[in-house]
């Protein structure tokens, strides 16, 4: 019995983890070319390769392009920790802009600052090359049962 019990654990939580994979491989982050490089439910590390899309008019990446590659980790981060009975989305984002990003690659990471019944709040940590920090991204996600009507 306690074996069973344990394989369905892992299968949920494998299921959250595929879940969670599949928000980088559609919409917004597959346009902006976004790469997974490892995701658990307590870290996200994600990469995106500058392109002149994700540029303003100094050359520096556009503070938009910073706040969606933090919304979508984020959101990866809740989806790998929540049942696969609810759905969610992101309730709040706040960002501190530290230096400007630039390329060729920026990097960030992601880890749960909270992690409750309904709310989990994750701060992501986005670094240029040479790991200076360009931006540190709080926000707050809600899960929600489905309301599948």
């Amino acid at each position: 019995m306690g074996s069973r019990g344990s394989n369905r654990k892992s299968e949920t939580q494998a299921s959250r983890i595929r879940s969670a994979r599949e928000l980088f491989r559609i919409g917004m982050p597959r346009a902006l070319g976004m790469r997974l490089v490892s995701l658990t439910p307590r870290k996200v590390i994600a990469e995106m390769r500058v392109r002149p899309m994700h540029l303003n008019r100094n050359g520096r990446v556009n503070g938009g392009a910073l706040m969606t590659l933090a919304d979508v980790m984020g959101a990866a981060g809740a989806v790998a920790n929540r049942p696969l009975s609810c759905r969610g989305g992101t309730i709040e984002s706040k960002g501190n802009f530290f230096a400007a990003a630039t390329g060729p690659v920026i990097r960030a990471v992601c880890v749960p600052l909270h992690i409750g019944r309904t709310t989990s709040v994750w701060q992501t940590t986005i670094r240029n090359k040479g790991s200076r920090i360009a931006a540190i991204v709080t926000q707050t996600q809600i899960g929600l049962p489905r309301n599948d009507e």
